[in-house]
């Protein structure tokens, strides 16, 4: 009786073991490791300074709370003409495990400016400060690694409007 108690304990104990492993190389397989990247237009300033703070992904099957899930990201301020041309940079990286993004999500701060000649000016965003800016781009991941490329278009972003400049972002995924 003994003998077949410890037989039956380490059958149950080898199979948790085995579903165990199983359920992790699984989600392994189903994890994606998301890399947003930011490139931009040629654009005629000297500077176009935007101030990212954080970036954020929405997923179609909701694999957090709300769908949302931050990525660990890159915060400073990011001149957009240094990334013209077929440059970028990596701005956020993350694992994640889901099927789809819906949309990224830019968190900026307050320190962004535009600069036109030897001229420095404050760049306001009149909407989108708090919120964030939206890019809506419903992407299926199908790959172990997926380069989310986006042009953050800064011809089309600025508008000179009564003496100042307002950055209304023309986000686009390439």
């Amino acid at each position: 009786m003994k003998k077949s108690l410890i037989v039956l304990s380490l059958v149950v104990l080898s199979g948790t073991l085995f579903l165990t492993a199983c359920k992790k190389d699984n989600n392994e397989k189903n994890s994606t490791t998301v890399n947003v990247r930011l490139t931009d237009q040629p654009a005629d300033y000297a500077e176009v300074n935007v101030d990212i703070k954080e970036i954020r992904v929405k997923f179609t099957d909701e694999s957090s709370d709300d769908g949302w899930q931050t990525l660990p990201t890159h915060a400073g301020i990011y001149n957009l003409l240094d990334y013209q041309n077929g440059k970028d940079t990596l701005l956020a990286t993350g694992i994640v495990i889901a099927n789809s993004i819906q949309q990224i999500r830019f968190i900026l701060g307050s320190d962004n400016s535009i600069k036109v000649g030897t001229q420095v000016y404050p760049l306001t965003i009149p909407s989108g400060a708090e919120s964030g800016l939206k890019l809506m781009i419903n992407k299926k991941l199908s790959q172990s690694q997926e380069n989310l490329i986006v042009d953050f278009d800064a011809l089309l972003s600025i508008k000179q409007e009564n003496g100042s400049y307002k950055l209304r972002p023309v986000l686009k995924l390439k």
